[in-house]
């Protein structure tokens, strides 16, 4: 009980920080998702992720 305490209170910290982060797309980000567009929910969601985390 107390370990899935603890491993929920840290995974809402970190989903806290990630989207504590604002993020301005650059140039070649929006030219990337207008000739690429993300094809649903979960990539729109893991581009934002690989962005915020800068990869």
């Amino acid at each position: 009980m107390r370990k899935s305490i603890l491993l929920l209170l840290a995974l809402s910290v970190s989903c806290v920080t990630l989207t504590a982060c604002e993020h301005h797309r650059t140039f070649g980000e929006k030219v990337r998702d207008t000739v690429d567009p993300p094809k649903g929910p979960i990539e729109r969601a893991g581009r934002s992720v690989d962005r915020t985390m800068g990869n």
